[in-house]
C-alpha cells in the first residue's frame, strides 16, 4: 500500500505553503487552508523517517467525524473533505497555545509526577496517585505552540500575563476545552473506550473563536480500553491503549526520546504494519464505522485532482 511522505503541489491562487510535522498546508486566495494529512509520524517533536500507510486517512477522517459532531458545541474551521487525506477550511489566526486537557495521570504528566513534581502548568496534582489513575477533575495543562522544536509547558497566568491570549479569550478557550473533552469522553465511553487526555487548537476568524486542526485523533489524544481498566490499575499493570503512546514507548525502549545526540531508530516493517493496524483499529472503535482505505495506485494524482475540483467549484 502506498504511503504519502510529503506532497509538493501548486494550485491556482495558491499564496502560501507550510509543511508541519504531519500536514502539508496550502493557503488558497488568502482565505482557505487546504490541509493534506500525510502518513508522516512524529514523536518527541521529531518526524520519524518511515511513513505509516493509511495514517493520514485515519487522522483526517477521525477529525472530520468529530468536527461535524461538535460544531454545535464550538464553531470550527472545516468547510469540506474532498479527499480521504484532505480537509479544506477557513483560514484563521491561530492562538499560539495548545489547550491540553488531562483526565488521567498519564504520559508527560506521569513522567513529571515520577520526578516528584506536584505542579504542572501551575495546576496542582494530588499526592498518592499511581500512573494512569483518574484525576478528581480533568486538568488543563496548556503548552506553547512552537513553530520548531519542542512545545513548552506554560501556566494560565503566564499565557495571560505575556499577552499570548487575552483573559476573556482564554476563559472562552478553557470553557470550550472542557465542553469538548466532556463530549469526547462520553462518546468514547459509549464505544468501550476512555478518553485519557487530548489537545485542542483554536484560532480566530472575523473576530470569532473557531476550533481548528484535528480533534480526538490518535495523534492528538490518548485512549484506554474501558474493559479491564480497574483490574489493571489494581494490579499495577500497563493499560491497553489506542494512541501514539505505544510508538513513544517503542522509541524509549530503543534509546530515543528526541534529545540531542540521540539517533532515531529505524522502525522494522512489521512494527510499521502494527502502527497502521492500531490507527485503523482506533478509527473503527471510536467512530463505529468500518474503515474503507483509498488504495489508489497514485495517491498524489488523486489528491491533486480532488483539490483542484474543489477550487474550481468554490473559487472560480
Amino acid at each position: 500500500m502506498s504511503a504519502i511522505y510529503q506532497t509538493d503541489f501548486k494550485f491556482p491562487k495558491q499564496t502560501k505553503f507550510y509543511r508541519g510535522k504531519v500536514r502539508d498546508v496550502y493557503t488558497i486566495d488568502n482565505k482557505y487552508l487546504v490541509m493534506v494529512a500525510s502518513d508522516r509520524i512524529s514523536a518527541f517533536d521529531v518526524i520519524l523517517p518511515k511513513p505509516i500507510p493509511c495514517k493520514g486517512q485515519v487522522l483526517n477522517q477521525v477529525a472530520t467525524h468529530f468536527l461535524n459532531l461538535t460544531k454545535n458545541i464550538v464553531p470550527n474551521w472545516l468547510l469540506a473533505t474532498p479527499d480521504a487525506n484532505v480537509a479544506i477550511g477557513k483560514m484563521c489566526e491561530p492562538f499560539k497555545v495548545e489547550m491540553v486537557i488531562r483526565g488521567y495521570l498519564t504520559g508527560h504528566a506521569a513522567r513529571e509526577y515520577k520526578l516528584g513534581k506536584r505542579l504542572i502548568c501551575g495546576v496542582p496534582m494530588p499526592d498518592g496517585m499511581k500512573e494512569n489513575d483518574k484525576f478528581p477533575e480533568p486538568i488543563i495543562t496548556p503548552t506553547t505552540k512552537a513553530n520548531e522544536g519542542h512545545d513548552e509547558d506554560i501556566s494560565r497566568e503566564e499565557i495571560i500575563k505575556s499577552g499570548l491570549v487575552n483573559e476573556s479569550d482564554y476563559i472562552q478557550l478553557e470553557n470550550y476545552t472542557r465542553a469538548l473533552f466532556k463530549f469526547g469522553s462520553e462518546e468514547a465511553n459509549r464505544r468501550g473506550l476512555i478518553l485519557v487526555d487530548t489537545k485542542y487548537e483554536f484560532g480566530k476568524a472575523d473576530g470569532k473563536i473557531l476550533l481548528i486542526d484535528e480533534i480526538h485523533t490518535p495523534d492528538s489524544s490518548r485512549y484506554f480500553y474501558s474493559e479491564g481498566y480497574e483490574e489493571k490499575q489494581r494490579k499495577g499493570e500497563p493499560q491497553k491503549q489506542l494512541s501514539k503512546e505505544f510508538v513513544r514507548e517503542w522509541l524509549i525502549a530503543n534509546n530515543f526520546m528526541g534529545k540531542e545526540g540521540q539517533q532515531i531508530p529505524e522502525m522494522p516493517d512489521e512494527f510499521v504494519q502494527t502502527v497502521t493496524n492500531r490507527y485503523i483499529e482506533l478509527f473503527e472503535k471510536i467512530t463505529g464505522n468500518k474503515f474503507q482505505p483509498d488504495i489508489s495506485s497514485n495517491p498524489d494524482e488523486r489528491i491533486k485532482k480532488n483539490i483542484n475540483e474543489w477550487i474550481d467549484e468554490n473559487i472560480f
